[in-house]
This record gives structure tokens, sequence and C-alpha cells, in this order.
């Protein structure tokens, strides 16, 4: 991955590429511009931010993982904090399409990972296509949130999704990054760090809808242990499972899917679904041994 950003990195006009290149060769670099850094790269590029978003897009996309459609697309979440989270598509291979994630989602998601509060706007490399718009309609910052594209400029949601379907259709009136955390407990008691560590994910994921919520924790050959959330949308099918939220974390730390070495799900016991399937069939795709499903209450 790092050479994938090395590559990009000449893609970047040169008032950027000596200051963005110390920032992405940090060993613990993982798809997130922190603010401070994000100041420097203004005060040194003269850009204003729109334009210096769309200046770091490449970065971003550099991330894709696109064994399907070889279209690479890339997309930056700024928040209110100031710090930039990346993302990028990624594909299966031999699995059907519904299992995709989209570059936008795969940025929010790394906003959410971070426990970020809010998300300004999201920077992409193409128009978001109906799918995403819907799951960015999930953020509870979404009738302020502003789409910034490079052949139409900035746009809000609003104007992307007019009549637009939400939370607050369903008698929600909690919404992404603004929902409080669960209390879920082990059925049994498991002091594995790696099951700890999924729990943990489980609690603060978001599912205002079915109430599964669901985490997952993995372990990389390195002893890397990196946890993904579930992400679930009033249009149902946009959700994001706890398994693509932990393979778009392992893609972002550096890591392939060759890297894992075992898997935990954790999830409500007694709900009305269950991801308990889904993850089942695309991890025994991947080859891997070392899976385990966890109820919790």
């Amino acid at each position: 991955m790092k050479a994938n950003l090395i590559k990009a990195l000449s893609s970047l006009p040169e008032s950027l590429q000596c200051h963005v290149l110390p920032i992405i060769s940090k060993v613990d670099f993982k798809g997130v511009i922190h603010t401070d850094d994000v100041d420097l790269l203004q005060l040194h590029s003269a850009l204003e931010t729109p334009e210096l978003l769309l200046s770091l897009l490449p970065l971003a996309a550099a991330y894709s993982v696109a064994p399907i459609s070889d279209f690479n697309v890339g997309a930056i979440a700024r928040a209110e904090s100031g710090n930039l989270y990346f993302g990028a598509n990624y594909e299966f291979t031999n699995q059907a399409l519904f299992n995709s994630v989209h570059a936008e989602q795969a940025a929010i998601n790394n906003a959410f990972s971070h426990h970020e509060s809010a998300i300004l706007d999201v920077t992409v490399t193409d128009s978001p296509c109906g799918h995403c718009r819907q799951f960015m309609n999930e953020l509870h910052c979404a009738p302020t949130l502003s789409v910034n594209l490079k052949a139409t400029g900035v746009k809000s949601l609003a104007t992307l999704l007019p009549d637009s379907f939400g939370p607050i259709d369903l008698g929600i009136s909690e919404s992404l990054l603004a929902a409080q955390p669960v209390n879920l407990t082990l059925q049994q008691e498991n002091d594995s760090s790696l099951v700890q560590a999924a729990l943990q994910a489980a609690n603060t994921s978001y599912a205002p809808y079915s109430h599964c919520h669901a985490g997952i924790a993995l372990e990389t050959t390195t002893g890397k242990v990196i946890t993904g959330r579930y992400i679930e949308n009033a249009a149902f099918n946009p959700s994001l499972s706890p398994l693509q939220s932990v393979l778009i974390n392992l893609n972002l730390a550096g890591f392939t899917l060759t890297d894992i070495t075992a898997i935990i799900l954790v999830e409500k016991a007694e709900t009305r679904m269950s991801h308990a399937q889904a993850t089942q069939v695309l991890v025994s795709d991947m080859g891997i041994e070392h899976y385990q499903h966890v109820y919790a209450n």
C-alpha cells in the first residue's frame, strides 16, 4: 500500500508533494491527515480547502481494491475536528457485487472508527451514486453536509438527494455519529483480548433499526488487532456490515486479506437479523480458519 501511495504522490501539485511525503511515510499512517498537518499543507500550497481536498484525492484512491470494475474511486471526509479521512472502493473477487464497499462509505467508516462526531463535507473523485447519497443521509449532520466534486464544484447533499428518506421517517431520533453506545455483555464469559475488542466494537456500533449491534475484531500476522463496527441505514441496503467495516480498516492500515490470522464476530442475540451467515460466507472464501461467532445480550 505504501508503494501505491508513493506512486499517487506524483499526481499531486509540486507545492504539496514534499510536504505530504513525510505524512504518508509514517509507519502508522492509516489514511488520516490530522488537522495540524492540514493547516501546514494549506499554508505551503496556498490552496483553499476545496482545492486542497481535490488535490489529495489521488492518495485516497490509492487504497482502492477494484479487481472487478478496475475503476478506482477515492473519497475524503473532512470532520468537524479538521481531520481528513481517506476512503476508497473495495471489491471482492468471486463474490456478489452487493458485498462491495463504496469510497464514500469507506471514508465515513474511517471517521466513525476514529470516533468523530460530525463531518463537514465529503470530497469524491466521481459523482456519488444514489447508494452513497443515501448512506451519507444517515449522518446527523446530513442537513448541512456538502459534497465536493471536481467537475461541478461544491453542492449540498440536499441538492443531490432531494425529498430524502432518513432516520426521522422511521421514527428514529438518533443518527450516525451522534448515537449513544450500548452496554452489551457476553452470554458466556471470555477473557480473550480479541473477543473483548469485538465486544467493544459491537457496543459502539450503530443499529437503531434492527438493534442487532455487532462488531468484529481481527488479528494480523504481526499481532495487530483491528476492529470494525456495523453501520445501519434507514434504507437498509446501504448498511455497512461489521466485516466490510473491519476490512476497510485493515486495508487502510496497510494489510491485505492474507495477513489475517483470526476473526471474531460479536453480535446481539435474539434480534430479527444476524450477520453470522453473511460473515461466514466471506470468511470461508478468504480461507480464514480461525473464525468465531459470539453472542451478547
